[in-house]
């Protein structure tokens, strides 16, 4: 070998040397970034008229196992999905379950014992007054868990605007970053910082909405949905949606009251298993405002309106289209307009003294003229008689004979079945998803491996500059003679 092709050598040894140390130190310096994917240097030997001339770079190589990340997105797409819902389970389990006066069903018993001991001493106003503010408790706990179930619908309505806007913008951010990508390699220069926070914002639509990232040419990429539909392919698709601020219980999507979502001037439906969009808090925003919350609202309602049914029926005293105890919002319950009945519930003002009412009206009867015998029991019997009478549902998943503490109860425990269902989803999720990213983790940066990496390289790096040295010495003795 010729001292210059020694020397050339040695020459591209340092420079690939050199590179691959500062590859190296680049790894060691991110290992706890987030979203770093380790890079390794691709060397190949150089030559030149068909002899071997050195070594040179071909360019840096990202690390990633796609398959695994593709699998950690869809898992970050369920996990958004089942936490979103039981959210839901567990804002409607703390309505029911402890509105500040107790659960819905304490506030049903308490009502029914109130009864119970009124009747056995109906002149007594103390026990009178104790049936009136437990009727109003029990008709405030209604309240309260039917507005627990509006507010839900309503934070989903926003909550899905806010999704769309994060998602529009990070899709744009993607496409201009998959521009400065392909102009970085077309001049040659290493693009893997911008890939590693393009894949960090391609992550942060996977919660959204499940994607699958699909590579094109010159490192750009484009992303669908897991159930087809385009994000991104050269452009962004145009998403839209309209939120409703004016939401209410009767408010459906059936009805045209609420917003759909658009992708590209086409309405998609996302309730239930999220179609196109396949499952993701997005998907979950629009379940639990198009059908977890109206099935909630309607079991509230249900449950009202037998109460209401149950009290008006015990009072004798009452005629056609008067109200009893329990009223649709002063007045008497119409069945055409059910929805958010249970939201509208309140104490027939008759019997409040506050409004103007009189309390012997509990025992005598809401429709009585004047008061009656202060000794008789038996319009409270039968009130305490009518709740728990067994009446036939065959409505709201619900089938069979029930009291009204009966129907609560399954009421009550259908959401928190729900809840604890909708928990232990979200927890396999969870756990899914961090098994993947401890695989995709196993692949990044060993710290050990990179410093034994390192005095290696001091060493190659040493070993190239003796030959250089070398030439240099030998060079000088010819040019001595």
């Amino acid at each position: 070998m010729s001292i210059t092709g020694a020397l050339s050598n040695a020459l591209s040894g340092l420079n690939v040397t050199s590179r691959s140390i500062e590859n190296s130190s680049n790894n060691v310096a991110n290992a706890l970034t987030e979203g770093f994917a380790r890079r390794e240097l691709e060397v190949t030997a150089r030559s030149y008229g068909g002899g071997g001339q050195g070594v040179r770079t071909v360019g840096i190589d990202r690390m990633v196992n796609m398959a695994l990340v593709a699998d950690r997105r869809l898992a970050d797409a369920a996990t958004g999905d089942r936490d979103t819902r039981a959210a839901f389970y567990q804002a409607l389990a703390d309505a029911t379950g402890d509105t500040g006066g107790g659960s819905l069903l304490a506030r049903i018993s308490a009502f029914s014992a109130s009864l119970v001991t009124a009747a056995s001493r109906p002149e007594s106003q103390a026990r009178l007054q104790d049936v009136l503010d437990k009727a109003q408790s029990l008709a405030a706990g209604l309240r309260a868990a039917s507005d627990a179930v509006l507010e839900a619908r309503r934070a989903a309505d926003a909550s899905i605007a806010d999704q769309i806007k994060t998602l529009t913008a990070t899709l744009a951010r993607v496409q201009q970053m998959n521009a400065t990508i392909t102009e970085m390699r077309v001049n040659g220069r290493d693009s893997s910082a911008v890939e590693d926070e393009r894949q960090r914002l391609v992550d942060g639509i996977s919660t959204i909405v499940p994607v699958r990232e699909v590579t094109r040419q010159n490192g750009q990429i484009a992303l669908f949905t897991a159930g087809g539909a385009a994000l991104l392919d050269g452009r962004v698709a145009d998403i839209a949606f309209e939120p409703e601020p004016g939401l209410v219980a009767a408010s459906s999507v059936a009805a045209g009251d609420l917003g759909l979502l658009k992708v590209n001037g086409l309405p998609l439906d996302l309730a239930g298993d999220g179609g196109m969009m396949g499952t993701g808090s997005l998907s979950a925003a629009f379940a639990v405002r198009d059908d977890l919350a109206p099935a909630e609202q309607a079991r509230l309602d249900a449950l009202a309106q037998d109460l209401i049914g149950r009290m008006a029926a015990a009072d004798a005293s009452l005629g056609a289209g008067d109200a009893g105890i329990f009223t649709d919002d002063s007045a008497a319950f119409d069945p055409a307009a059910p929805a958010g009945l249970a939201g509208r519930l309140s104490v027939n003002a008759l019997a409040d003294p506050d409004r103007g009412g009189a309390l012997w009206h509990l025992r005598d009867g809401l429709q009585r003229p004047s008061e009656g015998d202060s000794g008789d029991p038996t319009l409270l019997n039968a009130l305490a008689a009518a709740l728990d009478a067994r009446t036939a549902h065959a409505a709201n998943g619900l089938s069979g004979t029930f009291s009204f503490s009966g129907l609560a109860a399954e009421t009550v425990s259908g959401a928190a079945v729900a809840l604890v269902s909708a928990e232990a989803e979200a927890s396999f999720a969870s756990a899914r998803r961090d098994e993947l990213q401890a695989l995709i983790l196993a692949d990044g940066v060993d710290t050990d491996r990179e410093m034994e990496q390192l005095l290696l390289l001091e060493r190659a790096y040493a070993a190239n500059a003796k030959v250089v040295t070398a030439c240099d010495d030998l060079l000088q003795y010819l040019l001595e003679m």
